[in-house]
């Protein structure tokens, strides 16, 4: 199967509130994407859908072929928007969490990534400034050996000095046969690193390209089209 994610008229309704509408996507695999819009747009409903954190009103998700669930998280490594670990937990402590739950865990490389980012294992959470524990919470995302990466906000909540780190640590991390997806409105840190984007806005996805062909067809930057698009 060549694509890695398939939706097809995914609906979802919060009350009288549509969060997302009659969206239909295809993402390739191989490909790092960036699910782009401004915040409330339904970007990480859609990322929640997939990951079998919410159900969709109407329509189908699938997965390598399959409905998201127990399969699924096999092959998926989520990063949600906000931190989820324990504060008294040392990151040593994680790893092995994390070591014991997925097997496609890779312990030596996440100690790799904490040494670069000169973070001490042996450190609880609760000592640590808040971009810390995003950057661990990253750690543990990208030291698995997953199919599909789902990243929701990952830079949003660091230093723009770490920001190209970040973004360097992710696209060292990853198995070129897997397909990441980003959520976020900061294009410009991630433009560089995208091979296409998908537009969403008030639930409704408004374009999917490559970045060559935006570059190609408009003369536009990712960013400078985004701005045009939503307004900003």
């Amino acid at each position: 199967m060549s694509n890695i994610l398939e939706c097809k008229n995914v609906t979802k309704v919060f009350g009288a509130k549509a969060a997302l509408r009659d969206v239909t996507l295809n993402i390739p695999r191989g490909k790092i994407v960036g699910l782009l819009g401004p915040n409330a747009s339904g970007k990480s409903t859609f990322i929640k859908l997939c990951n079998d954190l919410l159900t969709p009103t109407s329509g189908e998700i699938l997965i390598d072929g399959k409905k998201p669930g127990v399969d699924t998280k096999k092959i998926v490594s989520y990063l949600p928007e906000r931190n989820y670990l324990n504060d008294w937990m040392r990151v040593s402590d994680i790893i092995g969490l994390f070591r014991d739950f997925y097997t496609d865990f890779n312990e030596e490389k996440a100690y790799d990534m904490l040494k670069r980012l000169d973070i001490n294992p042996k450190d609880k959470l609760k000592t640590m400034s808040k971009g810390t524990k995003e950057k661990v919470q990253l750690i543990l995302v990208m030291s698995r050996e997953a199919q599909l990466y789902m990243l929701d906000e990952p830079i949003g909540g660091v230093d723009p000095a770490a920001r190209d780190y970040i973004l360097d640590t992710i696209l060292s991390n990853y198995n070129e046969n897997a397909t990441i997806i980003i959520s976020t409105h900061l294009i410009s840190d991630i433009e560089k690193i995208l091979d296409e984007v998908v537009f969403i806005k008030e639930g409704k996805i408004v374009l999917t390209k490559t970045v060559d062909e935006i570059r190609e067809e408009s003369g536009k930057s990712v960013d400078s089209l985004f701005r045009e698009v939503f307004k900003c």
